[in-house]
């Protein structure tokens, strides 16, 4: 593994071992076994860190959508693609808190669009075939709705399980909700 690799790893582990708060750029560089020194060839500041954390999460979401969203028709790759994001969220929620908690606190949370601009350009080409289709909407651009669509299934996916634990027993029923709410804007059809 590489030292950058090997930093943002130990990052991840400190930050939700400790807290961002709590965790110094000494503990990170023990947990990577690597001279402090080191450490600020690559980042400048422990907040620096995030942009590489939060592309991380973005990566294994791109393999696990490129895995899990398969389906020929459109209507039934949006309820993959609803699917795949909850569990995503689900499966990973202490990176996904580390990853919003972190961004918020630095000036790094502007490179946000560009950190998720491989999950848009997915979605955005998905959008399009379906439009070429006539699965979509013909006024609907593809661009535009990839970033909303992506932003209403995260937000929701992390409502649910990140902070209110209560509803985390009727997630079905959200993403249901959700699927057909997105369906009707999208006006999908099989």
């Amino acid at each position: 593994m590489e030292k950058r690799e090997r930093i943002i790893t130990a990052a991840i582990e400190a930050f939700s071992e400790k807290g961002v708060e709590k965790t110094t750029i000494s503990d990170i560089v023990k947990r990577a076994n690597i001279a402090q020194g080191t450490f600020y060839l690559y980042f400048p500041s422990k907040l620096s860190v995030m942009p590489d954390i939060a592309s991380v999460f973005v990566e294994h979401l791109m393999v696990e959508l490129n895995k899990h969203v398969t389906a020929s028709s459109f209507k039934q790759q949006l309820n993959q693609l609803v699917d795949t994001v909850f569990r995503t969220t689900d499966e990973h929620k202490k990176l996904a808190v580390l990853i919003y908690s972190g961004l918020t606190q630095s000036e790094h949370l502007q490179q946000w669009e560009t950190i998720y601009a491989p999950l848009y350009d997915w979605l955005s080409e998905r959008l399009e075939t379906a439009k070429q289709a006539g699965s979509v909407r013909h006024t609907l651009q593809a661009d535009y709705t990839a970033r909303i669509m992506i932003g209403s299934i995260e937000s929701t996916a992390e409502q649910l399980y990140l902070y209110n634990q209560e509803e985390h027993a009727r997630a079905k029923e959200h993403k249901q909700e959700l699927i057909h709410f997105l369906s009707h804007a999208l006006a999908a059809s099989e």
